[in-house]
């Protein structure tokens, strides 16, 4: 098809239709010669000896089918023609370059939408419009020249050699163009085709994690568990699933691997909890029981409060027991609250509300330690002031023995002590000093005592430690 100003040249499609047409010009360029070569030689062999002899000299010009103008005519048309094939070797060489590299223009667009995918697109469609143009002078000078003219002039044919020449090497320089910007591409394609690797797998992935989950489910529900909570989780990703079986081609590849991603998370955590199911279900059981046990051995411990509240009264001094007074009362309220969240518990169990199970027994768990610390209070209160009570150099001495230790390590290496280590266990041994006076008297605060000395204690262990890290750094 001839391209002329009425109908523009559009890239790929006219080297298609006319690619069939120029090989059979180089067929045709070459047969003739041959083929009438031939055919007059069959004509000489044949026609009698006098018309042989008018013959002859028809015979040697081709057989009258081309007119004889000398050599340097037939030179210039091979030429030409040499011209010719080179161009269209190029031209197909181009065509086929641009076609492969549109195929990797296509695979970055639908993979990715950066600025730098977008530049490398903007500028094939320049190249593009670049090729076209060098296609269409190459197009205009095969039409211009009809190579295979009988009277073909030499000075036509140096014409045709020097433009078709002429439009090759442009070709040439576009498709060093062309290779340069698809060098460029590399690391752009690289990171498409890896994406596009990944997509088929994590597809399939997600299909499969789907199928176990299912099946998990069923087994689940096939023991007698209900799962409504995991079912409705599940029946949540079946559009996610529609999704990735209408392909990326619909919905993008980035957002194709993202959706298959995490409908493969989703599906490996319902199946790993359905099945874990079973277990939980006894573990909860397991948890009603140790529980409420618990709860029945406390309510028997409060009951032996009062008892020991009466002996802190009269043994002591009001200073010494009075914060625990409200120990009985709160301890059965507290018992109370947790047998009426185990109610709750048992019935979420019953309806397998397995959450809500799991949240009420730690309710429970928290309300039964509550009871406990108070209720072990009183008596652990009655036990160290029965100590005290009965040797309280005891405590004196170690309280003693903490300071004096943490002053050795204060003058370690030093003549004088630091400020800031030396001012506080100063202050510790007047503290102790202090605590100490008050148990002289009819009614000693021991209470007092206690917490006194275990202040003192808190407050030069925190010395040491202050005064290890220092060095520790200081190595």
């Amino acid at each position: 098809m001839t391209a002329t100003p009425s109908q523009p040249y559009t890239p790929f499609v006219p080297w298609a239709q006319q690619l069939p047409r120029h090989r059979a010009d180089l067929r045709a360029a070459r047969a003739p010669s041959t083929r009438g070569a031939a055919r007059d030689l069959l004509t000489l062999v044949l026609l009698p000896l006098p018309l042989l002899v008018l013959t002859l000299p028809a015979a040697f010009t081709g057989g009258g089918t081309r007119r004889w103008f000398g050599g340097r005519s037939e030179s210039q048309r091979a030429e030409a023609q040499t011209a010719k094939d080179a161009a269209a070797a190029t031209f197909y060489e181009l065509d086929t370059a641009q076609r492969d590299l549109r195929i990797s223009i296509e695979t970055i667009t639908a993979v990715d939408d950066s600025p730098a995918a977008r530049r490398a697109v903007a500028d094939f469609d320049a190249l593009g419009r670049r090729i076209d143009e060098v296609s269409h002078t190459y197009i205009n000078a095969i039409d211009a020249h009809d190579l295979d003219r009988d009277d073909l002039e030499a000075s036509v044919a140096a014409r045709a050699r020097t433009e078709l020449t002429k439009a090759k090497d442009e070709l040439a320089r576009v498709k060093q163009e062309l290779d340069r910007f698809a060098d460029g591409l590399g690391p752009l394609l690289g990171k498409a085709e890896t994406q596009l690797a990944r997509l088929a797998p994590a597809v399939e992935r997600a299909r499969q994690a789907l199928l176990a989950a299912s099946n998990a489910l069923d087994a689940v529900r096939g023991s007698g568990l209900k799962a409504d909570d995991l079912a409705a989780r599940l029946a949540v990703l079946g559009p996610e699933l529609t999704k990735l079986n209408q392909g990326a081609g619909q919905h993008g590849v980035p957002e194709t691997l993202e959706r298959a991603d995490r409908v493969a998370r989703d599906a490996e955590a319902v199946r790993a909890e359905a099945e874990r199911l079973p277990e939980r279900a006894a573990e909860i059981d397991r948890r009603l029981v140790s529980l409420r046990t618990r709860a029945q051995a406390l309510t028997t411990r409060s009951g032996q409060v009062d008892p020991v509240l009466s002996e802190l009264r009269r043994r002591f001094t009001a200073a010494c027991w009075q914060d625990l007074q409200h120990v009985p009362d709160q301890a059965a309220e507290t018992v109370r609250q947790a047998e009426s969240k185990l109610a709750e518990a048992r019935a979420a169990r019953d309806e397998q509300r397995w959450a809500d199970a799991t949240a009420l027994l730690s309710t429970v768990r928290a309300l039964l330690n509550t009871t406990d610390e108070a209720v072990s209070a009183a008596g652990d209160r009655l036990r160290r002031l029965n100590e005290v009570q009965k040797d309280p150099q005891r405590e004196i001495d170690r309280t003693r023995f903490a300071i004096r230790d943490a002053q050795r390590l204060a003058m370690a290496g030093r003549h004088t002590p630091d400020p800031r280590h030396a001012r506080p266990l100063d202050d510790s041994v007047g503290r102790l000093e202090r605590a100490v006076a008050t148990l002289e008297g009819r009614h000693p605060d021991y209470w007092h005592f206690l917490t006194e000395t275990e202040a003192v204690r808190r407050t030069v262990s925190r010395v040491v430690a202050q005064i290890r890290e220092e060095r520790g750094h200081s190595v």
